[in-house]
């Protein structure tokens, strides 16, 4: 594992919300516990209520992610993917416990992923189910357990392709290439993903159709009083967008997009 991949997943987390918050907090609690320059602990500490209050309403976090998550339309028609021979599913998170139940292993977003996959492959029963994902920091690939899941909820073996020694977004274009060769395929991944997975896609010669999901922002259909508070979620949508701007920051200075 090269220093360069875990140069950026370890300093990528420093500029989420929760950790930008804990060290400005962090840093007004020393100024007023142990020095004489109360003022600076005070303006410190309120920045940091007034950044997790605004952070966590709803009106703003949606402005953030929404822009990347509406780059590109769902596939809601079959006729747009007609006689395509590759649904590609790209990897999210998971963990390998042995004691949970399959269905636990994967998370949220590469549930939501997975199907979505298995929808659009349903819609083209020639076409084959491409799981993308290796192990990274677990000792199972990423492929290997949602094809595990596909299997649970009836998906024929014989249908799922695995791809299985990918890191990253940047090595899953590159093994994904050597499955699907110059072949039309469909490409499934979060909406807020979609932006820098289309850009190294195409950075190699490939053209996928994109078929986002996993949408955190979602056109409300009827009010709720949970409009009208904070919440841990919308703190989500502005982590989620961060990781994203910081990935196409990322693979713009790698000349990867």
């Amino acid at each position: 594992m090269d220093f360069l991949f875990l140069f950026k997943k370890i300093v990528g987390p420093l500029f989420f919300p929760m950790s930008i918050f804990l060290m400005l907090l962090a840093l007004g609690l020393i100024f007023l516990w142990f020095t004489r320059r109360q003022r600076t602990g005070k303006v410190l500490v309120t920045v940091c209520f007034v950044l997790l209050a605004v952070l966590s309403y709803g009106g703003f976090s949606d402005n953030v992610l929404g822009p990347l998550e509406y780059q590109y339309p769902p596939v809601l028609k079959p006729q747009r993917v007609s006689g395509v021979k590759w649904v590609v599913v790209m990897g999210g998170g998971h963990d390998s416990d042995p004691e949970i139940p399959i269905t636990s292993r994967i998370d949220e977003s590469a549930a939501v992923r997975l199907m979505e996959g298995v929808r659009l492959q349903r819609l083209l029963p020639e076409s084959k189910l491409v799981l993308s994902g290796g192990p990274v920091f677990e000792p199972v690939p990423h492929a290997r357990i949602m094809a595990d899941v596909a299997r649970a909820i009836g998906v024929d073996k014989n249908s799922i392709v695995l791809q299985t020694r990918s890191r990253d977004t940047k090595d899953e274009a590159r093994l994904i290439r050597e499955i699907v060769g110059e072949d039309q395929f469909i490409l499934v991944t979060s909406a807020s993903h979609m932006p820098r997975s289309m850009a190294m896609f195409k950075k190699l010669g490939m053209d996928p159709i994109p078929a986002p999901t996993d949408y955190w922002v979602k056109e409300r259909q009827a009010m709720s009083p949970s409009m009208f508070f904070p919440s841990a979620g919308n703190l989500r949508k502005v982590e989620n967008a961060v990781h994203e701007y910081l990935g196409l920051m990322w693979a713009k200075i790698r000349g990867q997009v």
